[in-house]
Order: C-alpha cells, then sequence, then structure tokens
C-alpha cells in the first residue's frame, strides 16, 4: 500500500498516521532514511536506553529552569515524596 506525503518548503515530510500508528511512531522517535539501490526507505530508530534517559534528563531540565524551579524545591519534594 502506498501513501503519499508531500516535501515541505524546509524539506519536511509527514509520516502518513496509518504507518505511524502500524509502526509504533510518536512524536519524539527517530527516523533513519536509507538508501537501497534507487530506493529510499524510512526506518524506525532504536535509541539505547542511555540516550533516551538523557534526552528525558534534558526535557526536564528545560523545563525545570522555564517554570523557575529551585533546586532546594526540588529536594524538598523529593524529600517529601520518600516520608509517604
Amino acid at each position: 500500500m502506498s501513501y503519499p506525503s508531500k516535501v515541505s518548503f524546509k524539506g519536511q515530510i509527514t509520516i502518513p498516521k496509518k504507518i505511524r500508528q502500524k509502526f509504533g511512531i510518536e512524536p519524539g522517535d527517530f527516523i533513519l532514511f536509507a538508501q537501497e539501490g534507487k530506493r529510499v526507505v524510512l526506518k524506525k530508530a532504536r535509541v539505547s536506553p542511555e540516550e533516551e534517559f538523557n534526552k528525558l534528563v534534558s526535557t526536564l531540565d528545560k523545563k525545570v529552569k522555564q517554570l523557575g524551579i529551585t533546586d532546594k524545591e526540588i529536594e524538598d519534594a523529593v524529600t517529601w515524596a520518600r516520608q509517604k
């Protein structure tokens, strides 16, 4: 089955919803573009647990800074949660 997708001015493409659902592709996932002869093949990239963890920490760090949460507030929250 073929699904058309148009390349944007910035070189971006939209992966059709049925393809994303079938292969479990979600926002934030990485896609590999591989050349096989004269064809381009898209593959869902596997990210190591370490890379995934680092990506999560980076995202959380940015959000914490954006919200103005201090290290002390985080430590207090962790202490409170551990007492439960």
